[in-house]
């Protein structure tokens, strides 16, 4: 069985500048400066044969899943922006095919850097895309076995963000009761009667508003379905 060699969050290869706080910056831009300290490196020392495995999302190993978020963040920095729909980001991760592993983590380090401060700027437009990058760090963990997969660092981050996210894609007015918070998601729906409610922990929560695997992990939802909450669709 492989096993990753010890790697330090503030390692950095040269030319690349560890992330650092930024005074002012947003849930969304922590969160990438979040990976970029935490996944880089556990992406650059990981075996090349790790990079195909199968992730969370449907017909995209490891390799597949990095060149994806490498993609959207350069479009981000470069304001070309599409609208990220499955056709779209496909043929932005066939545009990578040939390209080696390191020259799209080396993509995925440098977005994480500059694509922040443009997140932080949008008023809020970008911040789904900030969500799903952290998210997509979290695919990674859980195809490589490493946990926690959805809660790890910037968890807190994630569920401020969660909560605007949420009402903005018009998911079910619910109120979540984790072990330390109660947290209110979504927003009014025209046909709701009444508050959802849902009873469980902060990484079963992530994996039911992004429509991750939830296997047996354990919850009670009431007043809404679990593909109601899904944000990503």
């Amino acid at each position: 069985m492989d096993v990753l060699p010890p790697v330090s969050p503030s390692a950095a290869p040269a030319g690349h500048t560890p992330p650092s706080a930024v005074i002012g910056s947003s849930c969304a831009e922590r969160l990438l400066m979040t990976e970029q300290r935490d996944l880089i490196p556990v992406l650059r020392a990981a075996p090349d044969r790790w990079f195909a495995h199968p992730t969370a999302c449907p017909g995209w190993n490891v390799r597949d899943l990095l060149a994806h978020c490498a993609a959207a963040l350069t479009r981000i920095t470069q304001d070309q922006v599409h609208d990220f729909s499955p056709a779209c980001n496909q043929r932005d991760v066939d545009d990578r095919q040939d390209w080696p592993i390191k020259k799209i983590i080396d993509e995925l380090d440098d977005g994480y850097q500059a694509a922040g401060p443009v997140i932080s700027s949008s008023a809020g437009q970008l911040d789904v895309i900030g969500l799903g990058e952290w998210v997509h760090a979290g695919d990674v963990r859980a195809a490589w076995g490493l946990t926690p997969a959805y809660s790890a660092a910037g968890t807190d981050d994630a569920l401020e963000l969660l909560a605007t996210c949420s009402a903005r894609r018009d998911t079910p007015l619910l109120i979540a009761h984790l072990p330390d918070r109660d947290l209110e998601l979504g927003t009014w729906l025209p046909d709701q009667s009444y508050v959802a409610d849902l009873v469980t922990d902060a990484e079963t929560l992530l994996r039911l508003y992004t429509g991750r695997p939830v296997g047996d992990r354990p919850y009670v939802l009431s007043g809404a379905t679990a593909q109601e909450l899904v944000i990503y669709r």
